[in-house]
């Protein structure tokens, strides 16, 4: 080889949106004059400046090549590393190419742009805007969504709860909102509020709406049954006030037309007649009557009708099916295609919590009571796996356990004579899921979120053994 290379520096650092310059220092090492020319390769080439792009040098003389790069302040300028390269040509041997390599950091920076589609809505007892958020910057993005309103006058249903999203990626959150008052009558009313994207250490983004709430009746209407409801009153006075004189003259009737009106009996006739026997009697005109209102319940003892006297017993209650993390997740599906995870809670001295989906809390926090047992269940993921760790037992006692989409999988344990779970292990089998776990005197751990098809472990760190109270789920 007739030629030697050197960078100075070979590993430098750069600002998105700002530049910096490493310095290529080359010696013709040949025996002949030659002209070499510069060429960036690589991932950050489009970023890479070569000043001059050609340097022709004599034998045994060192020249110098400036590399100046300048990423810019996109999602395309990727965080960390990113390994660059120079290809050199001589003229006079083209097959003697050198690439020198060297390698440039490029420091994170985080860019968040939400906005409300539409920012303002109308109805009488809803409204469903959606939140567009938009990763600019060259990291991935955790957040969580929350709404609010001066006056709480709004009830809001969020999903997802928290989002994750790549550089240069956007995510579209449902949002329905609901009032705590409906108006019935009269004019539409404005009811301002804001959703907040609330990133973990950093000052929440709040994008402002406004939803407008129609009267249930329009004014008109409310007038006309006013009017109408004021004549029916006026109808019904005036009719109970009025009261015609009927007693009088049917009296005078029926006294005049009952004097002998009809002969006396016959003496003979009822000398004569003979008397009925009451067994005669009986099958020329049977009675039928109906069964006493105690025999339409059976008996709680013996379920025949023969019991004594007193009437029957009250009928048995049935009870309700359970509300399931499967029966919640299968609800949530049939509104809204695609990948959700649902769960619910067994607290200590409370059994099991409803479920609740997509980011929300399950469990309790700040009550110092634990959760023994997880019911988690998913759609849109193929399924899911995992397996518990108790409290003071680590791995011990525990199980491996799978269930596919709609079916519900427990980790843990109800049992009073088991510990509480300290942590839990888990994985889906399409895509990733992630966990935020609050551990007793620890609070929120942060989340934590599996490799695609991979699984975790998620909850107190084994040697410390606090226990497990409350945890949030995202897929």
């Amino acid at each position: 080889m007739s030629l030697w290379t050197s960078l100075e520096p070979s590993s430098t650092t750069v600002d998105p949106g700002g530049s910096t310059t490493v310095r290529l220092r080359l010696r013709n090492t040949g025996d002949v004059v030659d002209e070499y020319r510069f060429e960036p390769v690589g991932d950050i080439a489009p970023w890479t400046r070569v000043e001059p792009q050609t340097l022709r040098l004599f034998p045994g003389t060192t020249g110098t090549v400036d590399l100046t790069f300048a990423p810019p302040r996109t999602p395309d300028a990727t965080a960390g590393p990113n390994p660059y390269a120079i290809r050199i040509t001589p003229t006079e041997h083209p097959e003697a190419t050198t690439v020198p390599e060297g390698n440039l950091t490029i420091t994170p920076f985080t860019e968040v742009r939400a906005e409300l589609v539409p920012p303002t809505v109308k109805g009488r007892f809803r409204g469903r805007p959606k939140l567009a958020v938009d990763n600019l910057g060259n990291t991935k993005l955790t957040a969580s969504i929350s709404g609010s309103d001066n006056g709480d006058n709004l009830s809001y249903d969020i999903h997802p709860g928290s989002v994750q999203i790549e550089p240069g990626r956007a995510v579209f959150v449902d949002t329905r909102l609901k009032p705590r008052q409906i108006i019935w009558f009269g004019s539409k009313e404005d009811r301002p509020y804001k959703l907040a994207v609330q990133r973990s250490g950093a000052v929440p983004i709040d994008v402002d709406g406004t939803y407008v709430q129609r009267g249930f009746l329009p004014r008109w209407l409310a007038t006309f049954l006013g009017v109408f409801l004021a004549l029916a009153i006026t109808f019904v006075m005036l009719w109970i006030s009025y009261k015609p004189q009927f007693t009088t003259k049917a009296t005078e009737l029926t006294e005049a037309g009952s004097v002998n009106t009809l002969p006396p009996p016959s003496p003979t006739a009822v000398a004569t007649a003979p008397p009925v026997a009451p067994s005669q009697e009986a099958a020329e005109n049977p009675v039928v009557s109906a069964p006493p209102q105690a025999s339409e319940t059976p008996a709680a003892g013996d379920g025949s009708g023969d019991g004594g006297g007193g009437g029957g017993d009250a009928p048995k209650e049935t009870k309700a099916p359970e509300v399931t993390a499967a029966t919640a997740v299968t609800q949530l599906a049939a509104r809204s295609a695609g990948r959700h995870i649902c769960y619910r809670a067994y607290v200590a001295d409370q059994g099991w919590q409803e479920p609740v989906c997509d980011g929300a809390e399950a469990g309790t926090t700040g009550k110092d009571l634990p959760i023994k047992a997880l019911n988690i269940a998913v759609s849109g993921t193929k399924g899911t796996a995992g397996s518990g760790a108790w409290q003071y037992k680590n791995w011990e006692g525990t199980k491996w356990t799978k269930a596919v989409d709609g079916i519900d999988n427990y980790i843990g344990s109800t049992k009073e004579a088991d510990e509480p779970l300290q942590g839990f292990t888990i994985q889906v089998f399409d895509g990733s899921v992630c966990g935020n776990p609050h551990v007793q005197d620890g609070g929120w751990l942060g989340v934590v979120c599996t490799d695609p098809g991979d699984w975790k472990y998620i909850g107190s760190n084994m040697e410390q053994h606090k226990q497990l109270e409350a945890v949030r789920f995202t897929v």
